[in-house]
């Protein structure tokens, strides 16, 4: 294969990683913005429409905790792994404005906002145990036929979101 083949071959490889990339939901951020248009509401209520700024958050799946052999078992520990995802819980913020209810003019705007947080989640596992033991010397290297056993991997969220009430 000549040089400038193989350099072409390389460079439009390197290119379609490039791609590969930048289309990735974790180069994508882990919140999608989410802007609400309430301007309609004023037609319909004889109110001023409230402001509302926020997102949705776009779990990034990690790497499963895999199955895990155990001598003594004839399955292996963590049949189904639990996978844990991070997420970001984004920026929200209402707004409202308030007429001041004498009818002279408005008093400012009621502000709700959180900031934005980290999340933290793991999805439910599971455990199986097999219907027969491992193999005994007093039975011949014959198995004994036990309890199945199952256990769960309870799933988890975890984050710390804050926020604040303003006015004026």
């Amino acid at each position: 294969m000549k040089l400038t083949i193989r350099g072409s071959v390389t460079a439009a490889f390197m290119a379609c990683m490039a791609t590969a990339a930048a289309a990735s939901p974790a180069a994508a951020g882990t919140s999608a913005p989410v802007d609400l248009p309430l301007e309609h509401l004023e037609r319909v209520l004889p109110v001023h429409a409230p402001g509302l700024r926020t997102g949705v958050p776009v779990p990034v799946a990690g790497v499963p905790d895999g199955p895990r052999y155990v001598t003594g078992r004839l399955l292996p520990a963590k049949t189904l792994p639990a996978v844990p995802f991070t997420a970001e819980l984004p920026e929200t913020e209402v707004e409202l404005p308030v007429k001041d209810p004498l009818g002279e003019g408005n008093l400012g705007a009621l502000r709700a906002a959180s900031g934005a947080s980290d999340l933290m989640l793991r999805a439910p596992g599971a455990t199986a145990g097999a219907p027969l033991s491992a193999p005994r010397e007093d039975l011949s290297g014959l198995p004994e036929p036990v309890l199945p056993q199952l256990g769960l991997v309870s799933p988890m969220l975890q984050g710390t979101p804050a926020g604040a009430l303003l006015m004026g």
